[in-house]
């Protein structure tokens, strides 16, 4: 995993009123787990989401350093928090790490290949699940698992325990959960009953009027008339 710097100071305060002054200033409040105690820190959201840029979903590994010097350290973004209406970034923690323990992290799954069920019988690639558990060192963190579906038809599961796992990672979630699979496709649209009948009844073509022929007496009546 490629790991990236991040800078950030140690900030006093807890609260509303801190955080909105933070925001004011270009700055967002976050807070370091993993060290002795808690370390209430102001970070620039644009570092952050530099740092997430093409990594949605998974774990990103940072060298962590504060302004008011000291060793770096290491650390991975652990959570983040968003405006429901402006979605601005507005907090990040960040959980210190050993190099040396292994660590349990989230990890995106993505499908490659073209599924001969969908490609060949028109059927529909349901993704099941797209995020796995695992445990490694934090420098063994995968960007990504893949799951190959080329070779699903129709009815096919790809399961977790199908997954390639890169050496030294372990997967938590159960090896038995569905991954992908192949739905049929979908029926097509059948005419209802009552309107396919109209549509036979004004197709139909009407009959033609009978004319019948005047009898004498009647005509005897018109010419009276």
């Amino acid at each position: 995993m490629e790991m990236r710097a991040l800078k950030v100071e140690k900030r006093d305060g807890t609260g509303k009123q801190v955080a909105k002054r933070l925001r004011r200033a270009g700055r967002i409040p976050g807070t370091v787990y993993g060290g002795e105690r808690p370390v209430n820190v102001a970070i620039d959201p644009r570092d952050v989401l530099r740092l997430i840029h093409g990594h949605a979903g998974g774990t990103q590994l940072v060298q962590l350093s504060f302004a008011e010097g000291g060793e770096p350290r290491m650390a991975i973004i652990r959570d983040m928090q968003f405006d429901p209406v402006s979605e601005y970034l507005v907090h990040a923690d960040l959980q210190e790490v050993r190099m040396d323990q292994a660590i349990q992290v989230t990890v995106p799954v993505r499908h490659v290949g073209d599924a001969i069920g969908v490609r060949d019988t028109k059927g529909i690639l349901e993704m099941v699940l797209r995020e796995v558990q695992v445990s490694c060192l934090p420098a063994a963190i995968p960007d990504f698992l893949e799951a190959d579906v080329s070779n699903l038809a129709i009815g096919d599961v790809f399961i977790v325990g199908n997954l390639p796992v890169p050496e030294g990672v372990r997967v938590l979630t159960d090896a038995g959960q569905a991954v992908a699979t192949v739905a049929p496709p979908a029926a097509e649209e059948v005419v209802a009953a009552p309107v396919a009948a109209a549509a036979a009844v004004a197709a139909t073509p009407a009959e033609p009027e009978v004319l019948t022929e005047r009898k004498p007496k009647e005509e005897a009546d018109e010419k009276k008339k």
